[in-house]
């Protein structure tokens, strides 16, 4: 929690005006009692109305200056937590952008959602009340106990004894909830990760009729979750009655002990209301205190989940070569070099946790400017191989080559610069489509996002909508069909004109014919860049200039289209299946 600190240091003006503003308005509070045992023996003892109204006013006084200071003192705190909580979030995001695919495959995106929504608010919460009651609670109880000894040292003794008493419950109780408020966020984790899982998955769901089957899991876990957060809340409520029952003991030991001084004519009464008051002080601001104390412990708890995520290093150490010439991505108007080199030399790779490898020993070159297809089962590996060009996962073993460098040796920003790629799964932001594909390229102009779109065979998606290029797109692409959605991720990646383009089967919603359209553009654009396509139909890359056949990991065989059916079973058993 400590190391989140350096989030808040930008706002210590705000954390050093709201304590000071509270601890004004603790010192007018402390007066006010003070004030009331001088009405009480003065003014109303000896029925003087002058006296009665003079001090009522400053009573008022008080009053408007304590609430002034309050509000004040909330306006800073408030600020400061605010401020601290976005500059938390907005590191916490930058960190896990920062952070490659292995860590958040490990983290889990459930997880990561959590800690940036919930856990943020619970920090920003208890920053907020600690800054506002952790000093003027304190101050407020020990400033009353310290006056009840210039009224009376023996009616004082109960305070001396009371407030240790309180001190010990409040402080056990903060040591056994803390841990479970660990274990509460935890369980949210879990609910989220089904909820997430739900919501992505309904078709599925719905089309192999488990919706009660799902029903059930989520109430296992939103059970478990309410559980648990009851048993932490049963912990966390102690402290109210407990500290109530012990001051309404003080307050009768106070009224008892104090009487007999009245009687004794020791003090007066006037006095033992003020005593009372101060009791009255003590009781409230401990409350105050137990329940900033259950909000500063789960904001800890918090605190600590947010922090073990900035913690996490990516595993991915990055390059210090950024020659963009050599890259050829500093001008896509004028590239004139073309494709790069890009080498694989006994390439394997293991996601995190898995027992075996993904991909085993893989060696080829595609040359520059060349077309390379990859084919094979499901879960053959194709996606994995493509995804270490721009180098979204590390090899294990064996090397990554673009342009003659290893991809370890460059910058992430010069090699991704370098790759166009689209991803299994199209995905599109909110926003209007020439915003979509200008993602590609900021800099493109309008001409550029039209060529790109007519490209990749998505320009009569632009001609149908009414507003054209501005057309919005809601998000994740929901009002686009999916071989809509592909088009314009193809042109996305397009736009850029990068001198390697990767399609990991990009085209499995398009139509035989549109893809054929595609194919046929991807050879007339205006450079010659290296292609990698992925795919299960054979007629997708039987043009290719090299197709890698791929067989559980391992290279099955690799050639042209005529090589691999009098070569390659694998191949021919897919193709004689397509055909």
């Amino acid at each position: 929690m400590k190391e989140l600190l350096v989030y808040i240091k930008e706002y210590t003006k705000e954390c050093i005006l709201g304590p000071f503003f509270k601890l004004l308005e603790a010192c007018f509070d402390l007066a006010v009692p003070l004030v009331m045992a001088s009405v009480i023996d003065k003014g109303i003892a000896s029925g003087d109305k002058g006296y009665i109204f003079k001090y009522g006013g400053i009573l008022i006084l008080l009053a408007v200056i304590g609430l002034t200071c309050s509000i004040t003192a909330q306006f800073f705190a408030a600020k400061a937590a605010t401020g601290f909580a976005a500059n938390v979030r907005y590191a916490l995001f930058k960190h896990i952008e920062s952070l490659s695919f292995t860590e958040m495959d490990g983290i889990g995106t459930s997880t990561m959602i959590t800690r940036m929504t919930s856990d943020i608010n619970q920090l920003q919460s208890g920053v907020n009340m600690a800054l506002r009651l952790f000093l003027r609670s304190p101050f407020i109880v020990f400033g009353a106990a310290v006056m009840a000894f210039t009224i009376d040292v023996k009616a004082a003794v109960v305070f001396v004894i009371v407030i240790p008493l309180l001190a010990i419950v409040i402080f056990g109780i903060m040591l056994a909830s803390m841990p479970l408020f660990k274990k509460v966020q935890a369980r949210l984790d879990n609910v989220m990760g089904i909820t997430r899982q739900n919501l992505t998955g309904v078709r599925v769901i719905r089309a192999f009729n488990k919706e009660a089957a799902e029903i059930e899991n989520f109430a296992d876990g939103n059970g478990k979750l309410a559980a648990m957060q009851l048993f932490v809340g049963r912990i966390s409520a102690l402290a109210n009655p407990v500290t109530y029952v012990m001051v309404n003991i003080a307050l009768i030991a106070l009224l008892w002990t104090g009487g007999i001084q009245v009687d004794a004519g020791n003090l007066t009464q006037g006095e033992i209301v003020a005593l009372v008051n101060y009791m009255s002080q003590i009781l409230v601001e401990l409350v105050k205190l137990a329940n900033t104390i259950v909000l500063s412990t789960k904001a800890v708890a918090c605190g600590g989940r947010v922090q073990a995520i900035l913690a996490v290093q990516s595993s991915m150490e990055e390059g210090d070569y950024s020659d963009n010439g050599s890259m050829d991505t500093q001008d896509a108007k004028d590239r004139t070099k073309g494709g790069l080199e890009v080498e694989f030399e006994h390439a394997s790779m293991m996601y995190k946790g898995a027992g075996a490898d993904s991909v085993s020993d893989i060696s080829f070159t595609a040359g520059a400017g060349s077309v390379t297809g990859i084919i094979g089962g499901t879960g053959s590996g194709k996606s994995t191989l493509v995804n270490l060009i721009p180098r979204f996962y590390d090899v294990s073993e064996g090397c990554v080559k673009v342009g003659g460098r290893d991809v370890k040796s460059y910058k992430l920003d010069t090699l991704r610069q370098a790759v166009g790629i689209v991803l299994q799964k199209s995905v599109l932001f909110r926003g209007t489509i020439r915003d979509n594909i200008l993602w590609g390229n900021p800099d493109a102009t309008d001409e550029e996002v039209t060529e790109a779109l007519k490209a990749a065979q998505a320009w009569e998606i632009v001609q149908g909508k009414e507003k054209g290029l501005d057309y919005v797109i809601e998000q994740g692409g929901r009002n686009l069909s999916g071989g809509q959605k592909q088009r314009l991720a193809i042109a996305r990646a397009l736009v850029r004109k990068p001198p390697v383009l990767v399609f990991d089967d990009s085209s499995s919603a398009l139509d035989f014919a549109t893809e054929a359209k595609l194919r046929k553009s991807l050879q007339e654009l205006g450079y010659n860049p290296t292609i990698f396509i992925v795919s299960q139909r054979t007629s997708s890359i039987q043009h290719a200039d090299n197709i890698l056949v791929l067989e559980d990991g391992a290279l099955a065989g690799q050639g042209t289209h005529e090589e691999l059916v009098n070569n390659c079973e694998v191949y021919k058993e897919i193709y004689n299946s397509q055909s």
